[in-house]
């Protein structure tokens, strides 16, 4: 299952008594807004400006919480350890961002990777998205790993397999990020539903459409709205 690469409150920014930023002042610059993953987080098969980064930045945006364009680490096929290394060689390396979204695994799943090894650098992943939100872990979310296993493309595959072994990824990325203290939001039930609505899922017949992202986006979109006041 390409890299598209396009601070935390800073003195620039007006933040809360609790540390946490209001989005909902005027006269300042947009918010930044950093995504990880992999083909989810660019949108493979569908427009950029379709994805669910993008979707989620205009409906920010519309809702009095200017951001600007999101920068993305994301390539499709990527794994966590290639996550990992493409960050560490990124121009991002040392920035800061009011905003970070993680979502990481289908990948490890898909080539048979060990469980363990995926916790360990979920963990990892998990700590540099909370240094590149600036030690804020308000300014982190994390979002589970679709399921697959229900497009055309696994035609002919243990389907139920699949979605097991989701699962138990998905746990294990859940128990890290409470762990971890930060966001953890659950589109893996939309992601099922496209096995009664051919609508949800790209031409390719694999990847999210344009529909399905904006599912996800009304799902993320009071949670980081609750986070970022």
């Amino acid at each position: 299952m390409d890299e598209i690469t396009f601070n935390a409150c800073t003195n620039s920014h007006t933040c809360s008594g609790n540390g946490n930023m209001d989005l909902t002042q005027t006269n300042r610059s947009p918010y930044t807004y950093l995504a990880l993953g992999d083909s989810y987080t660019i949108g493979e098969s569908v427009l950029a400006k379709e994805s669910f980064p993008y979707q989620l930045v205009a409906e920010l945006t519309k809702a009095g919480y200017p951001i600007s364009q999101p920068e993305i680490i994301a390539t499709t096929g990527w794994t966590t350890d290639e996550l990992i290394n493409a960050i560490n060689t990124s121009d991002t390396k040392d920035k800061k961002y009011d905003m970070v979204t993680l979502l990481i695994g289908v990948n490890n799943q898909y080539r048979g990777y060990n469980q363990e090894t995926y916790r360990a650098e979920f963990i990892q992943l998990l700590n540099t998205a909370i240094a590149h939100a600036n030690g804020n872990k308000n300014h982190v979310f994390v979002l589970s790993i679709p399921d697959w296993g229900v497009t055309t493309y696994a035609a002919g595959r243990d389907r139920s397999q699949i979605a097991r072994e989701i699962d138990q990824f998905n746990v294990i990325n859940k128990q890290e990020s409470g762990k971890a203290g930060v966001a953890y939001i659950d589109i893996t039930p939309i992601s099922k539903q496209a096995a009664n609505d051919p609508s949800l899922n790209a031409d390719d017949g694999l990847h999210p459409s344009a529909k399905m992202y904006g599912l996800w986006v009304k799902e993320l979109l009071p949670v980081i709205q609750k986070r970022l006041k």
